[in-house]
């Protein structure tokens, strides 16, 4: 068995660099930071990839990298945190999966990462170098992993699915006549 502090020092560095680069993807979401589109560039290019409302997708595609990403960071709400972010990396998953596994492809091998690794951490806790350890866990709960787990698996299958359908479905606001497939494509923004 390995040493604890190792463990916990473990645990901090990879919550750390997880929490930040997911709350970075998130910033430049929600922000525009980092070269991101902000709320209106990222509402028009979730728009472009079959998510509607797009800026409600891009708000809580936002929040949950940003959000999710500092919690995990911090090691505060560790669970929900970790839901949070694994939910936000399954409508990315959904978006590259077209283009297989690999990233140099467009592949979504690099949100998958990210969404284990957020998951990882949120179902095995934040260690004793956390907010969580400090507060006591009180919101890191048997029944807060449960619920945090449950629900966003729930809510990121009700996304993915609605843009699949949507994907699916002729837009009656396009021209029939339109090849939809002619534009340009969309940029990979969920990642």
């Amino acid at each position: 068995m390995g040493h604890p502090n190792r463990r916990d020092l473990g645990l901090l560095v990879l919550r750390v660099g997880t929490g930040a680069v997911l709350a970075a993807h998130g910033t430049q979401k929600l922000l525009g930071w980092f070269g991101g589109g902000g709320i209106e560039g990222t509402t028009k290019a979730m728009e472009a990839m079959g998510f509607h409302p797009g800026r409600e997708s891009a708000v809580a595609a936002g929040l949950g990298e940003a959000g999710g990403g500092a919690l995990l960071a911090l090691g505060l709400a560790t669970p929900a945190a970790g839901a949070a972010a694994a939910g936000a990396m399954a409508g990315a998953v959904a978006v590259h999966a077209p283009a297989g596994f690999f990233a140099m492809a467009g592949g979504y091998e690099y949100p998958a990462f990210l969404g284990f690794t957020a998951a990882a951490i949120g179902l095995t806790g934040a260690g004793r170098y956390s907010l969580d350890h400090a507060t006591g866990h009180v919101l890191d709960r048997p029944w807060v992993v449960v619920t945090a787990f449950l629900g966003t698996a729930i809510a990121a299958a009700a996304v993915v699915n609605r843009r699949a359908q949507h994907q699916a479905s002729p837009d009656p606001d396009s021209d029939p006549d339109s090849d939809p497939d002619s534009g340009p494509e969309p940029e990979s923004e969920p990642a």
